[in-house]
């Protein structure tokens, strides 16, 4: 089959579409061809080895131990192990698996749900990623409620598209912000306010917020909870702008002060789990969460797929098709 392949950490020239031999699948697994695979910043930082602490989490310290790249996906069904009942043959499923950037993939049974029919294979394999995450951060860790003023750092991209989404399906009042060229996809949303961080500044002590998601990675913590009520809950996602070596500057800063203060600051890693696809598949069949698919690249172009998301001219998630 062909997949991109990487025998060495670095910048996106290192990905290679090669002949490589079909994956293997356990019993309670399931081989996915891929229609196609989202391109996300976990990707990026796994092919970069950079910040170099994910080497240290067991990812391959001088070259990555999974060479083929890419975990959200949607596909069909091509065989399914001897434990696997939910799936058969043919059968069309978006979700989570392994080396995604290929024509087949290998994926657990139940990190994988059937494809809503309302969506596109495309739409549906930006789902997982941005979903997951967004889910999580606003339900579990900002338990946001209704009649809350919600605040969303980095509102354009994976992530922040779907948080827009959510946060209004959870009846908050969302302000996003993001770059001048982006606000009005973010406004098309449902966002109630845009904030175009060239010229506004979200901590300018005009409005203060209930629970703000940052996903933008670039803001100081101390003006990020100059934002936040005073009993307000903060939300890190990502280790972008953390430097090369730890990335997780903010983080550790934010888990520390946390218990010293009255504000809440979160930091938390999104978690596969069934439940939460299944949740988000209804939401896509009722129509509250739309996929915001950016640019659609073919297998071959991985790395220049992946120079979009860098450059950070994404709206919304990047994918590639099979």
């Amino acid at each position: 089959m062909k997949a991109i392949v990487q025998d060495s950490y670095g910048p996106a020239d290192v990905l290679e579409l090669r002949d490589v031999e079909s994956p293997r699948i356990g019993d309670d697994e399931v081989l996915v061809r891929v229609h196609a695979a989202s391109v996300d910043r976990a990707v990026a930082h796994l092919m970069s080895g950079k910040p170099y602490l994910v080497r240290l989490m067991g990812f391959g310290l001088r070259r990555p131990k999974a060479p083929t790249p890419g975990t959200g996906l949607a596909g069909r069904v091509e065989t399914a192990g001897k434990d696997v009942t939910q799936f058969r043959p043919g059968d069309e499923v978006y979700g989570t698996g392994d080396g995604a950037f290929a024509e087949y993939a290998r994926a657990k049974a139940d990190k994988l749900a059937p494809k809503p029919a309302s969506v596109t294979f495309e739409q549906a394999a930006a789902v997982p990623h941005g979903g997951f995450t967004a889910l999580q951060a606003l339900r579990d860790q900002g338990k946001v409620q209704e009649g809350q003023s919600v605040l969303i750092v980095g509102a354009s991209g994976a992530v922040g598209t779907a948080a827009v989404q959510l946060a209004k399906a959870f009846g908050a009042t969302v302000t996003g912000v993001c770059s001048t060229v982006k606000v009005d996809l973010v406004r098309s949303l449902g966002a109630d306010h845009v904030l175009d961080y060239t010229r506004d500044d979200f901590a300018d002590g005009t409005n203060r917020y209930d629970v703000i998601l940052d996903v933008g990675g670039n803001s100081q913590l101390s003006r990020l909870r100059r934002a936040l009520t005073p009993t307000g809950t903060l939300v890190i996602v990502g280790g972008e702008g953390g430097g090369q070596w730890i990335g997780m500057g903010r983080q550790f800063r934010a888990i520390t002060l946390s218990p010293l203060v009255g504000q809440k600051l979160r930091v938390f890693v999104a978690k596969e789990r069934a439940d939460d696809l299944r949740t988000l598949s209804e939401l896509l069949e009722d129509g509250v969460l739309t996929p915001v698919v950016d640019r659609t690249y073919p297998l071959v172009e991985a790395g220049d797929a992946i120079r979009r998301l860098e450059a950070g001219d994404a709206r919304g998630t990047i994918v590639l098709t099979v």
